[in-house]
């Protein structure tokens, strides 16, 4: 027996009882009252621009304008007049991607107490589409927006996604002399729909 087998019997024989998870106290999981005027306020704080619409037709509208005069991607399944392109993307590299000037995807659960969105594999053909972008759009649906983070996870299936990130406000950075600068690494800009 090697000395690598050793220690990893040696380990294997010496693995501690499992220990249950503890309960999240519920005190801790507090429901908003109003979660989307929470979610729009936290937005709005971090310099996102938030649209509140009632139906698709304001977004499908949007869309038909940036493709005139933008290079775009959409990746919005199942609204028709939005042509999912996002297909497309899929393979392509940094160096295709990087002219992109919009990217816009629909997130599946938006939490109130932070204003992020989550976006997984489902919705993210290229896990590259909403950091390389110029302009990021992104659409929730109202009924979508969770109170906080506990109520969020309870609604993610992580063995189900490969991979996940919540995304709250463009990028931004205050590393050089405590200055904020807005889309520094990422997007220039985030605007949030939510539709009713």
């Amino acid at each position: 027996m090697s000395t690598r087998d050793k220690i990893l019997q040696a380990v294997k024989n010496n693995k501690p009882a499992l220990i249950p998870l503890q309960e999240i106290p519920a005190l801790l999981d507090v429901t908003e009252e109003n979660p989307i005027v929470k979610f729009t306020a936290i937005l709005k704080n971090l310099s996102t621009e938030v649209k509140e619409v009632d139906g698709w037709d304001e977004v499908i509208q949007y869309v038909s304008e940036l493709k005139q005069q933008y290079k775009i991607v959409t990746v919005i399944d199942g609204v028709d007049g939005i042509v999912n392109d996002g297909a497309d993307t899929i393979n392509q590299s940094a160096a295709a991607l990087a002219s992109l000037d919009y990217a816009l995807i629909k997130g599946p659960i938006g939490i109130a107490e932070n204003g992020a969105i989550w976006l997984n594999d489902k919705n993210l053909p290229n896990r590259l589409l909403p950091f390389i972008c110029q302009h990021l759009v992104l659409v929730i649906e109202a009924k979508d927006i969770v109170s906080n983070m506990h109520q969020a996870y309870r609604k993610i299936q992580v063995n189900e996604e490969g991979y996940g990130v919540f995304i709250s406000g463009p990028s931004k950075t205050a590393d050089i002399e405590q200055s904020l600068v807005i889309g520094a690494h990422g997007p220039l800009s985030l605007r949030v729909y939510i539709v009713h």
